[in-house]
């Protein structure tokens, strides 16, 4: 991915969505992928980037140099589709996370945006889920698929 158009994509969010909130002292506030992405192509951005819009909205730089929290991230499984609805949390007024001091232990050191392990693991098989579709779809479905493997394990064994 190319690195300018996700942070074109953070600064669109910053500008459009974020600066507003925060001036108008909203603690929580949404951004949907379908506006930005709308707002993003009028400036030349490619239509089809979705999975950038999405990640570049989620990631940890982003939560952090504006003092975010990801509260609740609507939309499908995967979470990369235009119909994402990201909802923000303001992290702390001065709108920066605070840094951890010497007596704050690593694991009570607060965190902009933490991925559980079922939640990464969803995420990265998502992906695969997809890839697996499009080649299934190829063979005419996933019965096909396995009538074409099956196939191929005879002729090696002859």
């Amino acid at each position: 991915m190319n690195q300018g158009s996700s942070d074109q994509v953070r600064a669109v969010a910053v500008q459009k969505y974020v600066k507003p909130a925060l001036r108008s002292g909203k603690s929580e506030f949404s951004i949907a992928v379908k506006e930005i992405l709308r707002d993003l192509v009028s400036q030349g951005f490619p239509p089809g980037n979705i999975p950038q819009v999405c990640t570049a909205l989620r990631k940890k730089e982003f939560l952090r140099e504006n003092g975010l929290e990801i509260e609740k991230i609507d939309g499908p499984p995967s979470k990369m589709s235009t119909t994402v609805v990201f909802r923000y949390r303001v992290a702390t007024p001065s709108n920066a996370t605070p840094e951890p001091t010497q007596d704050t232990p690593p694991e009570k050191a607060p965190t902009s945006f933490e991925e559980t392990p079922e939640e990464r693991a969803m995420r990265l098989t998502e992906k695969l889920r997809g890839l697996l579709k499009d080649e299934l779809a190829d063979y005419g479905g996933a019965e096909a698929f396995i009538r074409w493997v099956r196939g191929h394990e005879k002729e090696d064994a002859a």
